[in-house]
């Protein structure tokens, strides 16, 4: 889907303070705080948005269409142009870069959130896999990111020593991250699954996130240097993971292909790799050097609200680019186990 049609950047962005659980607010508590940031970093209100989409799992919140309790937060009265997916946050933006691209709107708000607290995410995201083969037998999502872990250990990719030098990175990053779950110094901690230790794995909370898109002249006059979107793609691997190579990513590969990510080096990545162990594919599937800044916000190691954290990479390294860190950022979300749809988007500065 490349060259887009029309020019689309990313003019705001606002995340919550990621915590472990938010037991006293409801999803649209959580959510109105962040909603009211990027409107107000933009100038605009509600009536002028001319589309809105969110991201989010009726799963998580324990009863169908969820979604529409969080339109309270938007103010869906008068009408608007909605639409919701039921994939991180990271897909509804890519549907709202769409629907930008036809003309039919200049703005548009993506949000998503999560609450992971109120029961076993673990658990929970099992009803991702394959329902016939291997669903009926429960491998939770840390067992299964193990398995990837050790196939990437086996085949000489990685060892133990380099998964907790990643975690020990990203943590250290997320110092600089008021937002972040966790930060600093943080203890690898004992096997949660071997080879993966709790530092390996992605912290459990809340949160939520949101991001205004513009089009054109309109981004140039919401923002002093707008991130400009040039290239976004997504791709899927096989459902059933008995059929894939765990320690590679062929889908993020072509996503990142598609996007434009190989034309030009980047001098930022946000990865979202909830272990330790993903990071490595990640980089190996997109060829990302030392000289690139890799998840200087910590990344989902350091928060990980789940429907959330894709398009809160997307907005981090568009942040980069608002506040002229970066250049020439990477951004990646992914969904499903042992990275089974993932997102690429390619975010640039004004003057590049």
């Amino acid at each position: 889907m490349r060259p887009p049609i029309r020019d689309i950047a990313v003019v705001a962005f606002g995340q919550t303070d990621h915590t472990r659980t938010s037991d006293e607010q409801s999803e649209v508590e959580m959510l109105m705080p962040v909603l009211h940031q990027v409107l107000d970093a933009t100038g605009l209100k509600t009536s002028d948005i001319g589309f809105t989409c969110s991201g989010s799992s009726d799963y998580l919140a324990g009863r169908a269409f969820s979604f529409t309790m969080a339109l309270d937060g938007v103010g869906a009265w008068p009408p608007i142009s909605e639409s919701h997916v039921e994939m991180d946050g990271a897909w509804a933006l890519y549907e709202a870069w769409t629907k930008l691209l036809t003309g039919e709107a200049d703005t548009a708000l993506v949000y998503a959130y999560g609450k992971s607290s109120p029961g076993s995410v673990r658990d929970v995201l099992t009803r991702q896999l394959d329902p016939y083969y291997v669903a009926p037998l429960w491998p939770d999502s840390v067992a299964l990111a193990a398995l990837q872990a050790q196939a990437l250990i086996d085949e000489g990719h990685t060892d133990e020593p380099a998964l907790a030098g990643v975690a020990a990175r990203s943590r250290e990053s997320a110092t600089g991250n008021p937002h972040a779950q966790l930060r600093g110094s943080v203890p690898h901690g004992d096997y949660v699954v071997n080879p993966l230790r709790t530092g390996d794995c992605p912290p459990i909370g809340d949160g939520a996130a949101a991001v205004i898109l513009a089009a054109g002249d309109r981004a140039r006059e919401l923002c002093e240097r707008p991130a400009w979107i040039r290239g976004i793609d997504h791709r899927i691997e096989a459902h059933s993971l008995g059929v894939r190579d765990l320690t590679d990513s062929p889908s993020t590969r072509l996503a990142a292909e598609r996007a434009g990510a190989f034309e030009r080096p980047v001098d930022t990545a946000e990865l979202h790799a909830p272990f330790t162990s993903q990071e490595v594919v990640l980089r190996r599937a997109l060829s990302l050097g030392d000289d690139v800044a890799v998840n200087p916000s910590g990344g989902a190691l350091a928060a990980n609200p789940v429907m959330a954290a894709g398009l809160i990479r997307i907005g981090e390294a568009a942040a980069r680019i608002h506040a002229g860190g970066s250049d020439r950022a990477l951004a990646h979300a992914t969904s499903g186990p042992c990275l089974q749809q993932n997102l690429v988007a390619v975010l640039e500065g004004e003057d590049q």
